[in-house]
């Protein structure tokens, strides 16, 4: 890896007015009613968002490629081209409901890196790359994080290409219809050749704005597990059927949500737990519910504690069928472990942070990013910056335009310390 010089030119910052216009510019693509953004991935919408992206990248003077999931890298040369690049990015697709910030942010604000550089008239030792992964919301092809995902090998090519949405149309007849099936290959190899991910992004939760923090350095990301629970027991007419001679299972579930919450409640800080979705059947005001479906999503900072949350909460599960006379079925249908990120590349947000005097903390991220997939082939960091309210993926998602500018500027300090400037 190469080994970069300390970045000694604090004095350099971005330009936060041209920042947050890049920002509102592509938010008018897709914009709704509300204030928000629906940008859905792979339609046209995406496309001029991408064709927006490219030609200002290329004014950058960016060299422009795509590969064949359609994530588009934008080159900046380096004085030694050769070495590993330096990379930033984030995804400008949105959910339904999406704000102008999720994802959207974390490219714009590495393009005004680029930009800031290019005004300074600074050249990197080595190269500096902007990525825009396809797919990371997963709100109309599954799985969540394709394009970053297909880049570290956590799935192949052809089984993201594959995927089809609501209405039968293929990522792979999405990116060509949209004129972003790259023809460069995916070859998880490719990412041996990043020397550090940085990526910046809004908090999309309350812990920085209540702490009054303006920077997240963040160490790691939590692990998930999440489950589908199936409880079954007799309906029965609400009426006729005493409370001791009951089997129901929509009683056995309420034991279960609260015990998922006591359960996360146990392992505070950093542990969650979510019943996020039930069904209840027959759904009738008066018949006692005979079988309820529901999920569970939990959440860790370690496996060792996201381990001991899945034992409690299948004993919280049996306990609840045993009491109320139903039978209990809980099967584990996804597992992301926690990933904790580069401590080089962690010092470096905090060192930038310390350098421009902004205040910041150590957080760990809830959710997942691009960043958690990069951080499995190459070292790898975020940098966090408050939301209003701590509310996203929600269409008044909002950020102070300061606090962009901030971790904007640490964003070019951290990439500078791991790039090093070219004498």
């Amino acid at each position: 890896m190469h080994s970069a010089a300390p970045d000694t030119h604090t004095d350099i910052h971005i330009d936060g007015t041209r920042l947050w216009q890049s920002l509102m510019d592509l938010a008018r693509i897709g914009a709704t009613e509300k204030g928000g953004v629906c940008r859905l991935a792979l339609t046209d919408l995406d496309r001029q968002g991408r064709d927006l992206f490219c030609a200002w990248a290329r004014d950058a003077g960016c060299e422009i490629r795509v590969d064949a999931i359609g994530n588009i890298f934008a080159r900046r040369a380096g004085r030694s081209d050769t070495l590993p690049v330096v990379m930033t990015g984030s995804h400008i697709d949105t959910q339904p409901t999406g704000g102008k910030f999720d994802g959207n942010y974390g490219v714009l604000a590495g393009l005004e890196v680029l930009r800031t550089l290019n005004d300074a008239g600074i050249q990197t030792e080595a190269p500096l790359e902007l990525v825009v992964w396809t797919n990371e919301e997963g709100s109309r092809f599954v799985p969540v994080m394709m394009g970053s995902g297909v880049y570290a090998g956590a799935f192949t090519l052809d089984h993201a290409l594959g995927q089809a949405d609501r209405e039968g149309v293929s990522v792979r007849e999405a990116l060509a219809s949209i004129g972003y099936a790259g023809a460069e290959p995916v070859p998880p190899a490719r990412a041996d050749g990043v020397a550090a991910y940085f990526e910046a992004h809004i908090e999309q939760g309350p812990v920085l704005e209540n702490a009054d923090t303006v920077i997240g350095v963040v160490t790691a990301a939590l692990g998930q597990r999440w489950y589908d629970v199936v409880l079954t027991g007799v309906e029965a007419h609400a009426g006729p059927t005493p409370m001791p001679l009951r089997h129901d299972a929509l009683l056995a579930a309420s034991d279960v949500v609260r015990a998922a919450n006591d359960i996360a409640l146990a392992h505070a800080p950093n542990a969650r737990a979510t019943v996020g979705w039930m069904d209840v059947f027959p759904n009738s005001r008066n018949v006692i519910p005979g079988r309820v479906r529901f999920t569970v999503d939990m959440r860790a900072a370690d496996d060792k504690t996201l381990s001991a949350m899945d034992t409690a909460l299948r004993a919280a599960v049996a306990a609840a069928a045993e009491r109320g006379g139903v039978s209990a079925q809980v099967e584990q249908v996804v597992y992301f472990p926690p990933q904790p990120f580069a401590q080089e590349l962690v010092q470096s947000v905090r060192q930038g942070a310390a350098a421009l005097g902004l205040s910041a903390m150590d957080v760990v991220s809830g959710a997942g990013h691009d960043a958690v997939y990069m951080a499995r082939v190459a070292p790898a960091a975020m940098i966090f910056v408050p939301c209003k309210d701590g509310i996203s993926h929600n269409e008044i998602e909002d950020a102070r335009p300061d606090h962009l500018e901030a971790g904007c500027n640490v964003l070019l300090h951290a990439m500078l310390a791991r790039a090093g400037v070219a004498d």
